[in-house]
């Protein structure tokens, strides 16, 4: 039997894929490349020294969904796959209602019509808006602000309704913070197409000479250095995560959504002072306009994390900036240009 993890070849799926393989179970990635590249897995098999079952499909599609399970006996589900570019949902909402939402209710319907009743969902604390109080934990209201953080939120309410129509249902959905970092062999990382989604790229990028400067927006809010303050995590952090959720789901007796983050609130000065010191590099910056809606701190209440999964991050900033560096020093170009 194997784990399928949709959305593999991605970022934090990568970076799953190893922790679920070091910790000993088989896995079929199922990715469609469209924000992804295949030369992610194949460095993950360099990694790890194993040959993965990579399949090429798309999770709207039933039958591509259809042949796998066929053709597989697949015992849970990690779900990645999803757009997830906040801006590019706001001009074409439509795109993340079809492939976020609409395929995940092609997956959950080929899932159940093969008996395969565990998964855990790949969530946002996006779900969670503009937050006035933190830490923001689980029991925070949910203000999605923009159409990718209303997709994640719709997904977690349909989870729940599935769960109560037929609690043989095993679901967990881990809402996690801004990832950053990158495997410490420096081979995998983030690799974003065109504009980056978060600050690290932006950060690192600059570091290497493909930017001019870093803009910040904003550097008066009431924070340690006026700039905005955010829970930043590791990504090998996350995919731990993702591995313990998974080794939960067969003692659950009840559907789980659980916050992912340091649980520690990072500025952007504090994520520039230690890429700065990790590469020795002094990196430009610019000071601009506050962003519409932005908020002067987010961080995430991580107590249930380890009640329900016994996980907490491990990794400090200063990791998370070394391993960002190491990985774009290595690949100013990301995987691009490497033969597939």
């Amino acid at each position: 039997m194997s784990i399928l993890v949709t959305g593999g070849a991605g970022y934090i799926g990568s970076h799953t894929c190893i922790t679920l393989i070091e910790a000993g179970y088989d896995i079929i990635v199922f990715d469609n490349f469209s924000n992804a590249s295949k030369e992610s897995i194949h460095r993950v098999e360099k990694i790890v020294d194993k040959t993965i079952t990579l399949i090429e499909g798309d999770i709207r599609n039933k039958e591509d969904l259809n042949t796998l399970f066929s053709h597989h006996t697949i015992e849970a589900v990690i779900h990645f796959a999803g757009f997830k570019a906040v801006g590019e949902s706001v001009e074409n909402p439509l795109k993340y209602y079809d492939n976020n939402v609409g395929g995940s209710i092609a997956l959950l319907e080929t899932m159940y019509a093969f008996g395969c009743k565990s998964l855990v969902f790949s969530s946002s604390a996006t779900v969670y808006g503009n937050q006035k109080i933190t830490p923001i934990s689980e029991n925070a209201s949910l203000n999605g602000t923009n159409p990718y953080a209303r997709t994640k939120k719709i997904i977690e309410e349909m989870l729940q309704d599935l769960y109560h129509s037929d609690p043989e249902w095993n679901i967990i959905s881990l809402r996690y913070f801004n990832p950053c970092g990158a495997h410490s062999s420096g081979h995998i990382g983030e690799d974003p197409n065109g504009t980056p989604n978060n600050l690290m790229p932006y950060i690192t990028q600059t570091a290497i000479g493909k930017r001019s400067y870093l803009g910040i927006f904003g550097n008066d809010y009431d924070t340690h250095d006026g700039t905005g303050v955010r829970d930043y995590i590791h990504v090998v952090d996350l995919a731990q995560g993702h591995l313990q959720a998974l080794q939960k789901l067969s003692t659950l007796d009840t559907l789980l959504t659980v916050n992912l983050g340091s649980g520690e609130g990072y500025s952007v000065f504090d994520m520039l002072k230690a890429v700065e010191s990790a590469s020795g590099k002094t990196i430009p910056y610019k000071i601009l306009k506050r962003r519409a809606g932005d908020i002067a701190v987010c961080y995430a209440d991580t107590t249930y994390a380890k009640k329900v999964l016994g996980w907490e991050a491990k990794h400090t900033i200063q990791e998370m900036c070394n391993d960002s560096w190491k990985w774009q020093s290595n690949n100013p170009n990301g995987y691009k240009g490497a033969t597939e």
